[in-house]
């Protein structure tokens, strides 16, 4: 580090934690960014489906203890750490909420509109507008168009069309055109996995690599252990260095923390900050792949087919339940080796045998915001004397339910498309998580006010997803995006 107090030091360098940082930096302040993990190889093994799904490359050193679907017992949960955060291994999927979606926020979609435009444009998203049923009104277009859709999405599209629904593509945050940047090589290794090529639009490649060239300085390795509060301000954040542990404190006159939506309130609860909803109301998507067995080879090519989406269902249940139902994608099959270790134990060498006959389509269902689903402490520290996270959460039956009706009709579709049998997946990541720190119009509403700004506190802003009062169908990214890029202006004019 070249000095040890700045304008705003951010912690986390995901979406909320990026988009903030580069808005800060480009506008002229001394900026540093904290991040626990590591910076991506973009090797051979980055292509791995054993190296970066079983054998979990990118892991953490400090597990987080999950309690879900019922259980008993908290379990060790080990997240994958880089600097660009869940960029580096999501899909590229870039959906704006919809107006309905923001009933229960302290601000509307229209507030966020001219946000969500400049992050489409920074993350370079390609994309049709006028094609999505449920898209939200006077969407201008994309900054790019999309790319053709390969045999395996066309499939899906025909079907779709078939049954009556709209299947348009997905607003994808891949470098498809070549512009500036590699292009992307169309292969079947994107979704879960950090980019060979940097074709990917993640924001280690991208943003946080222009604003370093413009002074923004980044420390990877460091896990940011309290923030040292007083007066209603942050005086100092005080850090471990994960490979030495040297002990180190950082000054800012602003704080941005956005270390996701189950770190940031433990960060908060580990600093000593008393709120009665700090951790609560954690959200994550009620999400299932449905997959079908075909009678012949699915994606012989292996080419890239994460391209369509179909939102025809999104509305169906928000007068009855008060929220969206979700949306279906196109997802890809993962290789015989890791269907064999997913597989239930006497199934496994079937699964290994028919993966390349399966396609799948994944559904996104909204969850309701439930108090009992919770980011706590724990009695057990990590290896810098830091308490450990626990994570406490169910779904409800109405977000059985939204997922249900998801993946009834993206049954239809594959049966449609020739299927023959089915399996459904439950996803169980925390990739999605919103909400943990819900901004609202009071302090005893959330823990944030409209601005993200930590209630009684001067200087510390939130960027990630747990601002979030409900979490909506789609991928959370841009909306975080976007809101990191409301909230870094309004920074600027405090």
């Amino acid at each position: 580090m070249k000095s040890e107090s700045y304008d705003a030091v951010v912690v986390g360098s995901g979406f909320g934690g990026a988009l903030a940082a580069h808005a800060l930096t480009r506008a002229g302040r001394r900026v540093l960014l904290l991040e626990r993990g590591r910076w991506a190889h973009r090797d051979a093994l980055d292509w791995d489906q054993r190296e970066i799904l079983l054998n979990q490359r990118y892991r953490g050193q400090t597990p987080l203890l999950v309690q879900q679907y019922g259980a008993r017992r908290f379990s060790e949960v080990f997240a994958n750490e880089t600097v660009g955060g869940k960029s580096v291994f999501y899909g590229g999927a870039s959906l704006r909420l919809r107006e309905a979606d923001f009933g229960s926020w302290p601000f509307s979609y229209a507030d966020l509109k001219e946000y969500y435009a400049r992050a489409e444009a920074l993350l370079g998203v390609h994309g049709t507008a006028g094609v999505d049923p449920c898209e939200p009104p006077d969407l201008a277009a994309y900054p790019f168009a999309p790319v053709e859709l390969s045999a395996p999405a066309q499939r899906i599209q025909q079907a779709g069309h078939q049954l009556g629904y709209s299947p348009f593509p997905i607003p994808l945050a891949i470098n498809f055109r070549g512009l500036k940047r590699p292009r992307c090589l169309l292969c079947n290794t994107c979704d879960g996995f950090p980019c060979k090529v940097e074709a990917k639009n993640d924001l280690a490649a991208t943003l946080l690599e222009e604003a370093q060239q413009e002074g923004l300085e980044i420390v990877a390795g460091a896990s940011v252990q309290r923030l040292v509060i007083e007066a209603g301000a942050v005086r100092a954040v005080e850090c471990a260095d994960i490979n030495t542990g040297a002990r180190y404190s950082v000054h800012a006159t602003q704080v941005v923390l956005a270390a996701g939506a189950v770190q940031s309130p433990a960060l908060l609860l580990r600093s000593g900050l008393e709120h009665p909803l700090i951790g609560r109301f954690l959200m994550r998507h009620c999400n299932a792949a449905c997959s079908y067995v075909f009678p012949f080879r699915t994606n012989p090519e292996q080419v890239f087919h994460k391209q369509l989406c179909f939102a025809d269902f999104y509305e169906d249940l928000r007068a009855e339940l008060g929220t969206a139902v979700g949306v279906i994608q196109d997802i890809y099959t993962p290789g015989p080796e890791i269907l064999r270790h997913h597989a239930p134990r006497g199934g496994r060498w079937i699964a290994g045998l028919f993966a390349p006959l399966m396609q799948n389509l994944l559904c996104i269902a909204e969850d309701e915001p439930q108090a009992n689903n919770r980011v706590q402490l724990s009695a057990r520290k990590d290896a810098w004397g830091a308490q450990l996270v626990e994570v406490v959460h169910d779904y409800s039956r109405a977000d059985y339910r939204r997922r249900n009706y998801l993946l009834k009709r993206a049954r239809r579709v594959l049966r449609k498309a020739g299927g023959l049998a089915s399996y459904t997946y439950a996803i169980d990541s925390f990739s999605h998580a919103v909400g943990t720190l819900r901004c609202a119009e009071t302090a005893e509403e959330g823990v944030l006010d409209r601005d993200c700004r930590v209630w009684g506190m001067d200087n510390l802003f939130v960027t990630d997803g747990s601002f979030m009062p409900s979490s909506g169908g789609v991928n959370p990214s841009l909306t975080i995006a976007a809101n990191a890029l409301r909230v870094a202006e309004k920074m600027l004019a405090s």
